[in-house]
């Protein structure tokens, strides 16, 4: 995987925002769904039942939008199955195909490579059976095949342990939190001022207090995305064999420094999208465990 996270958050922050705003320019036209009552307090049911709608909202629709989103940035060419190109096409879609029904899977995902110099693969997509395992040319270049078989193997696990689907739930959980403390902070704030500029810092607070929350928020997150990380890596190891997935692992360490080649503007978007990163470096923001740590788990298990 890769720049699923950083991705899926950025959606999130947009989609939320956008229905925030929308939502706040309603309640203060027509008094339908507000938040505050005529006595001047918080109406706090009122609030979460809001702040449910709109945080799982921005999580579904990022969640549906994904698999779209990732083929249009990272430019990625789909292999039609019926009629794959080059014998490098045709080997990848077998690989994905053959380790899909190892997995269970009924539909094998897209299958696709995006030209990029950098050595990467990920997964995404709203269900199982829309999903889509796309890999660069720089990894096809670079690896053997039995690396690359256990990278395949790391992403069809993702697409088998319906992770997308789980991390939904959570960031709309993380949603429903963002959107009703934002909500209460930015109330709070425009106490502060004269009534006839409140709604303005209000609205200006909520917008400020929301993304605030948010980058917050996205800690949790990029926890469970360290955690799915080991998980895929020990699907992987089940489907292609241990072996090779510790030996796609060590070939990524070779090649950290290509991991995420920014040979376009956009390519930083979904950096937790696929298998490898470089981290951040503020671990608690980091998509990735090391890949030290990932090899010594699955060497252990």
């Amino acid at each position: 995987m890769g720049k699923r996270l950083l991705l899926f958050i950025l959606t999130n922050i947009l989609v939320m925002t956008t229905i925030v705003i929308v939502w706040s320019v309603i309640t203060r036209y027509t008094n339908i769904g507000g938040t505050i009552q005529s006595d001047g307090s918080i109406g706090y049911t009122s609030l979460m039942v809001f702040s449910m709608i709109v945080g799982f909202a921005g999580a579904f629709i990022s969640l549906a939008m994904s698999r779209w989103i990732a083929k249009k940035m990272m430019k990625v060419k789909v292999i039609d199955p019926s009629r794959p190109g080059s014998a490098q096409e045709r080997a990848v879609y077998e690989k994905v195909e053959r380790l899909s029904r190892a997995a269970g899977l009924v539909h094998t995902p897209e299958v696709g490579i995006y030209q990029s110099r950098e050595v990467n693969a990920f997964a995404t997509g709203p269900t199982k059976k829309r999903s889509l395992v796309a890999v660069s040319q720089g990894l096809l270049e670079t690896m053997d095949d039995d690396a690359i078989e256990g990278i395949i193997a790391h992403e069809v696990a993702h697409v088998a342990n319906g992770d997308m689907v789980t991390m939904t739930l959570l960031q709309g959980i993380v949603n429903t939190f963002v959107v009703f403390f934002s909500r209460i902070a930015a109330i709070i704030v425009s106490r502060f001022v004269r009534s006839e500029i409140q709604w303005v810092v209000r609205f200006a607070a909520i917008i400020v207090f929301q993304i605030l929350f948010s980058i917050l928020g996205s800690i949790v997150v990029s926890a469970y995305s360290r955690h799915r990380e080991y998980h895929a890596d020990r699907g992987g190891a089940d489907l292609a064999g241990r072996d090779k997935m510790a030996h796609a692992l060590r070939s990524l360490k070779m090649h950290v420094d290509r991991a995420t080649i920014k040979d376009r503007s956009d390519d930083s978007a979904i950096q937790t999208m696929k298998i490898s990163g470089k981290g951040s470096k503020i671990s608690l923001f980091s998509s990735h465990p090391p890949l030290e740590e990932r090899i010594a788990k699955l060497e252990q298990r």
